[in-house]
């Protein structure tokens, strides 16, 4: 279970034993966009219309220029989309390769290595269960898990009654062919800032608040470039959580014995736009040469910052990434893509600033419901 305690460490070190990292002031975003590749843009549109995202602008890219950035020599149509008026993290980039280069990781079980999910808050997750649930019946490449309630952050130490109802939060995946979601629904307590719902949309979801990444390495701390280049900061250390755990035996399916190691990270700017990785102990299913800029799926993430250049130089200054060159990319904002020993691919764009201003302090309010 991870505390309360854990997820209010908002310092400017991070400890690693008796080592003390100093995190580069690099003004980077939470996750910006989730980059997703698909072959039909009005069906991806008309799908996360229901989730209240919108159309906010769109582009072109020719095959060369595609390849100069994303390495996938195929032009592309990309529709950005936005939920709301929330324009500073949680937004969805709509990738139509002419040629995509793999079908992607695809439907296949939870902990699949390569597998990409995004995370939303709700305000009915059984309303979204049943959903799937009826699109799996009809035949459709769905797996809905039964949402399961867990008390994540240490809130409900008290003896629970009528009166005295549980503060928990409830959750649930579902794995899709071309999407893979988390959703969560609150009771009892509130986080202002973290997962903005509007009368916008239709099932009654937030924008992506935090993104979960199931990866393979030899040693989970080589994400410590996320620190060193990027700026994030790490939740606490590595741990290893496993099917002992509630919430995580339930969303990811464990077997008795399952287990993985867990890290998750934050920008100093942002409490939304978390990345949580997954390691899973023990021999899973492996897609991930299947998961890169070109194919299907969630195939990268972008941040945004004012300190481009600043950010260009830490990433190319560390021999484990890899790095295009500074380009405008398909919306004319100056970016680079790079990727990392665990095969994740980022997007950094330079951008100065946002009308929705993130909040950088996370506060839990509990609440009579």
């Amino acid at each position: 279970m991870r505390s309360l305690f854990f997820y209010l460490l908002f310092v400017s070190f991070l400890t690693f034993g008796q080592e003390k990292v100093e995190l580069p002031d690099t003004g980077i975003s939470g996750v910006y966009e989730v980059m997703l590749g698909v072959e039909k843009a009005d069906y991806a549109i008309k799908y996360f219309g229901e989730y209240g995202f919108t159309v906010v602008d769109s582009a072109k890219y020719s095959a060369d220029q595609a390849y100069k950035l994303y390495g996938a020599r195929s032009a592309l149509k990309s529709y950005r989309l936005q939920n709301g008026d929330i324009d500073s993290h949680g937004l969805l980039r709509i990738l139509v390769w002419e040629k995509h280069t793999s079908r992607g990781v695809g439907y296949t079980p939870p902990e699949t290595i390569g597998q990409r999910m995004a995370v939303m808050r709700c305000e009915d997750i059984f309303r979204l269960y049943d959903t799937y649930q009826a699109a799996r019946e009809a035949g459709e490449k769905w797996l809905p898990i039964e949402p399961i309630a867990d008390d994540l952050f240490g809130l409900d130490d008290k003896k629970k009654d009528f009166f005295n109802r549980p503060v928990v939060v409830r959750e649930t995946g579902i794995y899709g062919e071309f999407f893979n979601h988390v959703f969560f629904q609150r009771y009892g307590y509130h986080i202002p800032g973290y997962g903005t719902v509007g009368e916008h949309s239709t099932l009654r979801t937030s924008e992506f608040t935090h993104h979960d990444f199931i990866i393979k390495v030899d040693d989970i701390r080589s994400l410590n470039y996320l620190q060193t280049a990027l700026g994030l900061r790490a939740e606490k250390e590595p741990e290893i959580d496993g099917d002992w755990l509630k919430g995580p035996k339930r969303v990811f399916q464990m077997m008795p014995g399952d287990s993985h190691w867990y890290w998750g990270f934050v920008s100093p700017n942002n409490i939304c736009g978390k990345l949580k990785f997954f390691v899973p102990i023990g021999t899973k299913a492996d897609r991930s040469d299947h998961q890169h800029p070109g194919a299907l799926g969630i195939t990268l993430h972008s941040f945004y910052t004012a300190k481009l250049d600043m950010v260009y130089k830490l990433v190319k200054a560390d021999a484990s990434l890899e790095t295009t060159a500074i380009v405008k990319n398909e919306f004319g904002e100056r970016s680079f893509v790079f990727s990392g020993p665990a095969g994740c691919f980022w997007q950094i764009i330079e951008k100065q600033s946002t009308k929705h201003q993130p909040l950088k302090e996370l506060k839990f309010e509990l609440v009579k419901e």
